[in-house]
């Protein structure tokens, strides 16, 4: 179990984004943090990372493991493709 609420998360989490904006930037991409719930980090992948084929790659293994090592563990991180409907409430 995450000891942290996800208000607790917010801002730590945002310090962790920044340190791989630079990787996602030197691609032409990006990424957005939508929100946090129950320890699910929503994010999206904007410019060129969004439908990149190598996505699922930095979203596990740059974005996540990052905000892991940095934050907790357990947390998860889940992109939502530009177009896709998105409302916290409902996750």
């Amino acid at each position: 179990m995450i000891p942290f609420s996800d208000e607790e998360l917010y801002e730590p989490i945002l310090e962790s984004l920044k340190v791989v904006m630079p990787m996602l930037e030197r691609d032409g991409g990006g990424m957005k943090l939508l929100g946090i719930k129950n320890g699910v980090v929503y994010v999206q992948l904007i410019g060129h990372c969004n439908g990149c084929a190598a996505s699922g790659q930095t979203l596990k293994f740059g974005i996540e493991k990052q905000i892991r090592n940095d934050i907790h563990p357990e947390l998860t991180v889940v992109n939502i493709p530009i177009g896709q409907e998105f409302d916290i409430s409902k996750m």
